[in-house]
């Protein structure tokens, strides 16, 4: 009789990485890539010479990734996120009413279980 060997998935739950980028940045890196091809074609097309129109859109490209990893290496996987949501959490709440205070203060009322059927 042969044992049966099975293989462990040991990459579970892990965010995926490529050449240093995780999660969301490999998206941002790919718009970027796409961006900047559009752009190239944009300025080929509309009769720019293709020796102005190469490095200026390798220079935005690269400029580009490389914002990408520092913001991949600064902020992590989920860290920018957060720092976006952060940013959208008020600082101050204000209140320009006192009705929900004076709402407190009110005594509770007793239920009458007698009559209530």
């Amino acid at each position: 009789m042969t044992t049966s060997v099975y293989l462990i998935n040991k990459g579970i739950n892990k965010p995926i990485i490529f050449h240093g980028l995780r999660a969301q940045y490999i998206l941002y890196a790919g718009a970027i890539i796409t961006g900047d091809l559009l752009l190239f074609a944009v300025l080929y097309i509309s009769g720019i010479n293709s020796w102005i129109c190469l490095p200026f859109s390798t220079t935005i490209g690269i400029a580009g990734i490389l914002r990408v990893y520092h913001l991949s290496h600064r902020y992590g996987e989920f860290g920018l996120l957060k720092k976006r949501a952060a940013r959208r959490f008020p600082r101050t709440i204000r209140s320009h009413s006192r009705h929900p205070f004076i709402d407190l203060k009110k005594p509770d009322q007793k239920i009458n279980l007698k009559n209530s059927a």
